[in-house]
């Protein structure tokens, strides 16, 4: 009897090239023989199965490993974001906190304390305003980039927000705090260039040194409370927090507080000061100027609590409640006794209401409901906001002309402005700010200046007052300039409206 075949041994390779390509084993090839029969058909079918699968992995495993690199990326860019500001690429205020509470613990180790320097530029919003956000932008960069070169490569530059930025130095005696306080200060001297413009972006710092205990929160906000010190003392200063500063910022927060109530319990009064006809001494307009009667403080001045009333932005219900009261006061002395045609009521406008969304309506139903002629009412507006171009507060300016209501550039010569912009202004009067003429009668070049400044404004069509005029003598300078109104302690400080309204059909003297 026959015996029976022998088994190929190209069985044993595929069942061997099949279990190995089951394992994951994709490198394993059959190598086919020169029968060219069916299993060899199946080894090659086999071998292309392989190479597929083969190719299939490595792709899968390449976008694999790109993913992976791309998901590495994004959290790292995300960590980046996180822990800086994307303007400038500078600290944020995250970082800035974590980094001193890091400081701060290491100084609990036996190193010397950090302390944190707080800087607000002097001059950000009137640039912002005037040239654009993208122009702010620009010098908000540079001059990261400056504190940046004015400090220590242990140190830490932040911008929190805004204008404001900060300094953390690790390990800080007063004198190293003084140097890098110093090379900030020289640092922001020089002007900046933006397109073809060069302005100044100098600062007000606050500086707080770490003691033993502080906290991080504690240690940012005497910063800020030093920083507002500096601001208080003139800007482009350096203040070092002390305990007493805190007094300051509880009697800000008092004040805001007090006068919330103020407006609500009708402790407010208007005062009334006269523009004057300079030749005639003939009453032309009464500017409206608030005091606050405090229950225990008596009379306080505008100047004490106006600068917290935009800080905490209650200047808007304070303007919505001076414009309500200074136009019923006109309407009731009207009706009195008819006002001379001539007269027009001024009132002061800040740049936080002009962004009320019921401004415009609240000035038309408030004439309207009283019958006052729109051509009576004049706000003035610091030259800084009539500057603003292409904004929202641009496009409300040009309504409330649209209105028939006047507007008029205030404390004109004090402000961040060009020249090359009066012309443009939507405006028609220019309150020529008192400084101009303080030392005039002693000063012959004063004397031209002014008189080259009143030229300005006469030849770009607007008309010039001049505020701040106390002698007779001033008076008649002014005169002999050209200038044909004013303001003043000479014609009369501001009263209240029962002592105002014998003045109003009564000529002032002149010089």
């Amino acid at each position: 009897m026959d015996s029976a075949p022998a088994e190929d041994p190209r069985l044993q390779q595929l069942v061997e090239g099949v279990v190995k390509l089951a394992t994951g084993d994709l490198s394993a090839r059959i190598e086919p023989s020169e029968k060219r029969d069916e299993i060899d058909a199946v080894i090659t079918g086999v071998n292309l199965l392989a190479e597929e699968l083969h190719y299939i992995y490595s792709d899968l495993e390449q976008r694999v490993e790109e993913r992976t690199a791309a998901l590495i990326e994004a959290q790292s860019k995300l960590q980046r974001m996180a822990m800086t500001d994307a303007l400038t690429g500078l600290a944020n205020r995250s970082t800035l906190r974590d980094r001193t509470q890091e400081a701060l613990a290491a100084a609990e180790g036996g190193k010397r304390a950090p302390a944190v320097l707080m800087l607000d530029l002097d001059s950000f919003k009137p640039i912002n305003d005037s040239l654009g956000h993208s122009a702010g932008d620009e010098v908000l960069v540079e001059v990261g980039r400056r504190l940046s070169s004015a400090v220590r490569d242990t140190d830490t530059v932040a911008r929190l927000g805004g204008d404001e930025f900060a300094i953390l130095i690790p390990e800080a005696t007063e004198a190293d705090v003084r140097v890098i306080a110093d090379r900030a200060l020289r640092a922001l001297q020089s002007s900046i260039t933006v397109g073809t413009v060069s302005v100044w972006a100098m600062a007000s710092i606050g500086v707080s040194i770490g003691t033993e205990g502080v906290s991080a929160a504690s240690l940012l906000r005497d910063a800020d409370v030093a920083m507002y010190e500096a601001k208080s003392r003139g800007r482009n200063n350096v203040q070092i927090f002390h305990p007493s500063m805190l007094h300051a910022t509880q009697q800000r927060s008092r004040t805001a507080a007090e006068l919330r109530n103020a407006i609500e319990n009708g402790e407010l009064l208007l005062y009334y000061q006269p523009v004057v006809e300079l030749a005639t001494g003939r009453i032309i307009g009464i500017e409206a100027l608030v005091r606050w009667v405090h229950p225990t403080r008596g009379m306080i001045m505008p100047e004490s609590f106006i600068p917290v009333a935009e800080e905490t932005g209650l200047i808007v219900d304070l303007g919505r409640w001076v414009l309500q009261e200074a136009l019923q006061q006109l309407k009731s002395w009207n009706d009195v006794a008819p006002l001379p045609s001539q007269l027009k009521l001024h009132l002061n406008l800040s740049a936080a209401e002009l962004l009320r969304n019921d401004l415009l309506e609240d000035i038309a139903r408030s004439l309207e409901r009283r019958g006052i002629d729109p051509g009576r009412l004049v706000f003035e507006i610091t030259e800084t906001v009539l500057m603003t171009r292409e904004t929202e507060e641009a496009q409300v300016l040009g309504k409330i002309r649209g209105l028939g209501v006047g507007l008029q550039i205030d404390d004109f010569g004090t402000g961040y402005s060009s020249i090359s912009y009066l012309r443009s202004l939507p405006a028609d009067t220019v309150k020529v700010d008192q400084s101009l003429i303080e030392g005039m009668d002693n000063d012959a070049g004063q004397q031209t200046f002014v008189a080259a400044v009143l030229q300005l404004i006469e030849s770009a069509g607007l008309q010039a007052i001049v505020e701040g005029i106390e002698t007779a003598e001033q008076v008649s300078q002014l005169r002999r300039l050209g200038c044909r109104f004013g303001q003043g302690y000479y014609f009369g400080r501001p009263l209240p409206a029962a002592e105002t309204v014998a003045l109003l059909n009564s000529p002032l003297p002149s010089a």
